[in-house]
């Protein structure tokens, strides 16, 4: 029981570890967006708009993440009869 229990709690730090990667494609479109904002001088409308694309891209990876962990949290608590 107590070495499934470390195995459970290993496999789901792992996973967590491998989710925790980003995507290529979200990695591509936040550094577009940097560059643009670059190119743009940081100011003007094109500016804050770039900082609100980029802002709005890091939120959602981080809500994609949270839901990832989530999930894990659950399938660790479903191992460990919770």
């Amino acid at each position: 029981m107590r070495a499934g229990g470390i195995a459970a709690v290993f496999a789901a730090g792992w996973f967590c570890g491998a989710l925790s990667r980003p995507a290529p494609a979200q990695a591509q479109v936040g550094e577009l967006m940097k560059q643009a904002g670059q190119a743009a001088g940081g100011g003007g409308a094109l500016g804050t708009a770039v900082k609100l694309g980029t802002s709005i891209t890091d939120m959602q990876r981080n809500v994609d993440e949270l839901q990832k962990n989530i999930e894990v949290l659950k399938e660790v608590k479903t191992a460990l009869g919770g």
